[in-house]
């Protein structure tokens, strides 16, 4: 299934036991060339507390907190699969459990709207040492790479993400900085990061390279940290629409819940065994 082009591999841990290597499976299961290919690997899963549970390893085997493109994948295959046949459901994840509307024709999830939680705006939390303090937010500061200096923003979404407002997010920026920025020694558990360019207030256009996996053609988490990003930088309104490489998502962070809602497609392209 792709959120986007953003794709992952889905197993129904419904109806089959949790792999006893999720993380080795990921990384075989991922291969573009060897397995199936994707971004990485998502379980679906029984939740204690939730319609269902999100568990989601990235291509290197590493377990993320969230995703948001996998999120709306999930409540697509809960729904269209009848596991909770809810046009709203809960979906319990590693940051927290979400609560998701759900938009059909014909029986089958087309869009989903998603209540991406409160951003996280505090440098120890998210995690960064950028900032003089911990409590402090880190809005429109230095980071030095290499000898590039760049002004970002950082924002938590469950999952730590560094944003970049750029003329034009080139692949010397995206492929080539990105994954210095990752692994960068002021983001202790690595970090996202999104590299934007403005066309307005109301139109933003992201490239990411994303934590464990690389480039990748969406990521929902990361066009929810632009939204606040943009707002906290004095750049975009509250309310945006982001083209990412594989598809448009719209993205709003509310003044009065201080929640960031995300709405977008979610797609299943297949179905299989695997074997490997």
């Amino acid at each position: 299934m792709h959120g986007a082009g953003n794709d992952y591999v889905y197993v129904n841990c419904f109806q089959q036991p949790i792999p006893n290597d999720a993380p080795e499976l990921a990384r075989r299961i991922s291969d573009r060339h060897f397995g199936v290919g994707g971004d990485g690997l998502i379980l679906i899963t029984p939740s204690e507390t939730a319609d269902a549970r999100m568990r989601m390893y990235n291509a290197d085997g590493s377990e993320a907190e969230m995703c948001g493109n996998g999120i709306r994948c999930v409540a697509k295959y809960v729904y269209d699969h009848g596991i909770c046949k809810n046009p709203s459901l809960k979906i319990e994840t590693g940051a927290g459990v979400l609560s998701l509307e759900l938009e059909t024709s014909q029986g089958r999830v087309d869009r989903v709207r998603v209540d991406m939680g409160e951003p996280i705006l505090n440098a120890a939390s998210i995690p960064t040492s950028l900032g003089s303090a911990p409590g402090e937010q880190v809005v429109n500061a230095s980071l030095e790479v290499e000898s590039q200096s760049f002004t970002v923003t950082c924002v938590s979404m469950g999952n730590p993400h560094c944003i970049i407002f750029v003329d034009e997010p080139t692949d010397a920026l995206v492929l080539g900085v990105g994954p210095k920025i990752e692994t960068h020694s002021v983001f202790p558990k690595k970090t996202n990061v999104e590299f934007v360019r403005m066309e307005s207030p109301l139109v933003v256009h992201q490239r990411t390279w994303e934590r464990g996996s690389g480039e990748t053609l969406a990521c929902g988490t990361g066009a929810s940290a632009v939204c606040v990003a943009g707002v906290l930088t004095g750049r975009t309104e509250r309310k945006i629409l982001n083209h990412l490489l594989g598809g448009d998502l719209e993205l709003e962070w509310d003044a009065t819940t201080n929640h960031v809602f995300m709405t977008g497609p979610a797609t299943e392209v297949f179905s299989g065994e695997w074997e490997g």
